[in-house]
């Protein structure tokens, strides 16, 4: 699972450089990542690890069982204001936590996407996004 997300951002970032024309208008994006130390290390492997240049803040957290609520709001409220970033990842568990803020972002830039953890499996009944896409379909638009 860890692969396909690897491999899917990996594209986006790609297809979104300065060389293929971008999905956002010209401009490429960054993703944040806001996970446990084993996801946000992977995606960091995989090249995606940015420090602003004007704030000087990262687009990634590592949580732990010492941060704070207040702070993975923080950094997500931060994400959310900046625009330089187009993806949001989140493990899925501390969405859960600051499931207020998740729930009430309504825009599509920057996505919000809830990804699984090592410790903590992906549980599609807690995902905002695909709850959403869910109430815009019914059965029969399938048929």
């Amino acid at each position: 699972m860890f692969l396909f997300f690897f491999f899917f951002f990996k594209f986006i970032i790609m297809t979104s450089s300065n060389a293929v024309p971008s999905l956002f208008g010209g401009k490429s994006k960054l993703i944040a990542v806001i996970g446990d130390e084993d996801t946000v290390t992977g995606f960091l492997l995989g090249g995606i690890g940015e420090i602003n240049a004007k704030t000087r803040k990262p687009n990634f957290l590592i949580v732990d069982k010492n941060t704070k609520l207040m702070d993975i709001e923080e950094a997500f409220k931060n994400f959310l204001t900046r625009d330089d970033i187009g993806i949001i990842l989140i493990s899925q568990y501390i969405a859960e936590m600051i499931r207020g803020l998740v729930d009430g972002h309504d825009k599509s830039v920057p996505a919000i996407l809830e990804i699984p953890s090592k410790e903590h499996p992906y549980d599609a009944s807690k995902d905002s996004i695909l709850r959403r896409a869910r109430g815009m379909f019914s059965a029969d638009d399938f048929k």
